[in-house]
């Protein structure tokens, strides 16, 4: 690295921000969708938290902000992970009866995904791994199957969770079946 020194990445992510106007909105969402806890709030701020972290999520007021527009550059999605696909799919199921749908779910190969959309129009990525470790999944990049299909496998989370409690085994729900070429010209990512 000569005079820069050696390169030190983060050892984590610790929180992300989300300015709105839809302030009470959004914070009530993101309590209810992450199952987060305020740390701190007030009419201009809250810091809320699912973890033991002071918060992983901070959202900020801001009276008259636009809404949200199609075909800018901005980041995508922010991805969440569960410990199991049970876990993800009784996380869906509480969620639905409180009014909270995925706007978009995929198998990929490496993570089941459940893709929601907050009040302002962000994305979080619910999801799982599908392997047992991040080297197997990792590997599933390098396939044929993945080359083929970098984007993934729609499914059913009623049926994936009516099928996980009639007692088929994860790994067997979670294994992404092949449907042949799909590319991103064939799925509405926004």
């Amino acid at each position: 690295m000569g005079s820069l020194g050696k390169v030190v990445p983060p050892s984590k992510l610790a929180h992300f921000v989300v300015r709105t106007s839809r302030y009470k909105e959004v914070v009530d969402w993101y309590k209810t969708a992450l199952d987060a806890k305020g740390a701190f709030e007030s009419e201009q701020l809250s810091f809320l938290s699912y973890d033991d972290e002071h918060h992983r999520v901070a959202i900020l007021h801001i009276p008259g902000l636009r809404d949200q527009t199609e075909g800018l550059a901005g980041v995508h999605h922010i991805a969440f992970t569960y410990a199991s696909l049970k876990d993800l799919l009784e996380n869906y199921e509480r969620l639905k009866v409180l009014g909270i749908t995925p706007v978009y779910v995929i198998n990929h190969g490496p993570t089941t995904s459940l893709y929601y959309a907050d009040p302002d129009g962000n994305q979080l990525e619910f999801q799982v791994e599908n392997f047992d470790t991040v080297e197997e999944s990792g590997k599933f990049f390098f396939t044929p199957q993945f080359a083929e299909n970098p984007i993934g496998v729609e499914f059913d989370p009623e049926d994936l969770l009516r099928r996980l409690r009639a007692g088929e085994p994860e790994a067997d729900l979670k294994r992404r079946p092949d449907i042949g070429s799909r590319g991103l010209s064939d799925v509405k990512l926004r």
